[in-house]
């Protein structure tokens, strides 16, 4: 938050709206990410996967290289303006990709159907909605300071209800998603 506090001491840089381009990247990857993996595994469009001597490269592994390559250009480059807004958005989109399999890196392997993976997805979504729709912390008066507990009280329940909810949906559906998963390589 003090990061967010402190925009007017970079030039032309809005970080509110650079959370919000992020927001923006990490939504639609999000949902392209896992459209095309239900595509591909349904047989309706062609295995876009990329696999390495018989190994499938996931795209948390794209995800990565993205984020290295783009945390490189923000600290060596240190955009503004336009090129800041397209790094927050490529950020947002590289974010979207590594946390969809999120589950995969956290318990190194598995399905890509691991609860953990939409649970992160989700607060990682929320955080960005938070820093980019909040108000700067210098302008919160107290009755914002009061919303924003009640909202955090309530983002940390709809957590937990994810969680303790999202280990009994995996338990029923997760088996027939990972036959799905097996049936899709190749």
């Amino acid at each position: 938050m003090v990061a967010l506090a402190e925009h007017h001491a970079i030039p032309h840089v809005n970080l509110h709206k650079l959370a919000r381009m992020a927001l923006f990247g990490f939504i639609v990857t999000f949902i392209l990410a896992r459209a095309f993996v239900f595509l591909i595994m349904a047989h309706e469009v062609p295995n876009f996967y990329f696999f390495l001597q018989g190994t499938h490269v996931h795209h948390l592994n794209y995800g990565i290289f993205l984020l290295a390559l783009n945390g490189g250009y923000a600290v060596f480059r240190r955009p503004v303006g336009r090129g800041a807004e397209i790094t927050a958005l490529v950020y947002g989109i590289a974010m979207a990709l590594t946390f969809d399999e999120f589950g995969m890196w956290l318990h190194l392997g598995g399905s890509y159907w691991q609860r953990a993976s939409i649970d992160a997805v989700i607060i990682v979504a929320a955080v960005l909605a938070l820093c980019g729709y909040m108000r700067s912390i210098e302008h919160f008066e107290s009755r914002h300071r009061w919303y924003s507990v009640v909202l955090l009280v309530a983002l940390a329940g709809f957590v937990w209800v994810l969680y303790s909810a999202g280990l009994r949906l995996g338990d029923i559906v997760g088996p027939r998603l990972h036959d799905l998963e097996s049936s899709s390589s190749p």
